[in-house]
């Protein structure tokens, strides 16, 4: 892959813009499996190999066993691996990353209002955002898995 613009080198403003995203993040009251799920999920439907690299690892790291990792982006033909709140959330990662097609269902909406509070719903939405805009950055400017 050809070499690109570092965005945290020309523009660090950018950068700590974002991670004060994920500074708020850390502090959701989500569990960990949810965001790191949420983050392995979007990361792979926008082909980000950086971020799914770094997600999964982090995955098994904070106690997640592989076979989730494993069949996240099956979870539907998976689905006996995943609780009901996982699903909810890997819908909503996948509706979500993928705007375009329709947006957040009204079911997969109200699904998500009888699991979880107003704040865990506005708190999963942005982690889906965050990850959205780190995958953006990292596939335009080709960031390289370490």
């Amino acid at each position: 892959m050809e070499k690109r613009i570092n965005i945290n080198q020309v523009e660090p403003q950018a950068y700590k813009a974002m991670y004060g995203l994920e500074s708020y993040l850390t502090k959701a009251d989500i569990s960990k499996t949810l965001k790191n799920l949420i983050k392995i999920r979007a990361s792979q439907i926008n082909n980000c190999a950086y971020c799914i690299d770094m997600h999964t690892k982090e995955a098994l790291k904070h106690g997640e066993t592989n076979q989730p990792i494993f069949l996240v982006s099956a979870w539907k033909e998976a689905i006996k691996f995943f609780t009901e709140e996982e699903q909810t959330v890997l819908a909503m990662t996948e509706e979500i990353t993928l705007i375009h097609q329709n947006g957040l269902s009204k079911d997969t909406y109200q699904k998500a209002t009888r699991i979880f509070t107003e704040n865990q719903i506005a708190q999963i939405i942005m982690v889906i955002v965050t990850i959205n805009a780190w995958n953006r950055i990292a596939v335009s400017t080709h960031k390289e898995i370490e």
